[in-house]
């Protein structure tokens, strides 16, 4: 059970999780989840929130300040929806009858939709906040071709108030000594605070 747990804590380590790519990494992996249907799964809300702890700190992971950092990482995040929108679009409605696979699974589709219908283009910014539903909300705007420049706007807004929330908190945070001495801890926190909502949003919609 000790093991286990030291190897949770080690996956949730800044170093652990930035060393490998560093800012490139982070950028592919916002694109990646805002613009690619096998994107629903990377933890988005997790690196945003650690890369933000790591530029409050003194670890040299990443030589870059947290202007450079939020500004790169909503620039994925905008081109990502981008991306997906045009995937929707060419797609079109076939995508709701696309086949369950080991990847791809109707139920996202029919939570994204859900989702959509009540909140409509707004979706496209609270749902920057909940995992799958990132994913595969501006798909199903290109699905139902919502206007370009409507799509646009939300898209900018969204990545703008997630990625900025979710960095500046981490990079304030990341300045207090407890925090430097308690990363691991603060991260493994972050995570379960987030899933909370994420669970409760998901049960609804599925309502």
């Amino acid at each position: 059970m000790h093991e286990t747990w030291e190897f949770i804590k080690e996956l949730t380590n800044p170093e652990s999780i930035i060393r490998y790519g560093g800012i490139a990494l982070l950028i592919f992996v916002i694109f990646a989840e805002t613009g690619l249907m096998v994107g629903f799964f990377l933890p988005g809300d997790s690196l945003v929130f650690v890369a933000g702890l790591i530029c409050g700190t003194e670890y040299q992971l990443m030589n870059i300040g947290i202007t450079t950092l939020v500004s790169s990482l909503s620039f994925a995040a905008i081109i990502g929806n981008v991306a997906g929108y045009y995937f929707g679009k060419k797609i079109g409605t076939g995508l709701f009858t696309k086949d369950d696979n080991l990847i791809f699974k109707k139920r996202y589709i029919d939570i994204t939709r859900s989702f959509y219908e009540r909140h409509g283009g707004k979706a496209l910014i609270l749902g920057r906040f909940l995992p799958i539903i990132r994913t595969f909300a501006p798909i199903l705007a290109g699905v139902v071709k919502m206007e370009v420049r409507i799509f646009i706007m939300y898209s900018v807004i969204g990545a703008i108030l997630w990625i900025g929330s979710l960095s500046v908190l981490g990079y304030y945070l990341g300045r207090i000594e407890w925090v430097k001495e308690n990363l691991e801890w603060i991260v493994i926190g972050f995570v379960v605070i987030t899933t909370i909502p994420v669970i409760g949003a998901y049960r609804k919609e599925k309502k």
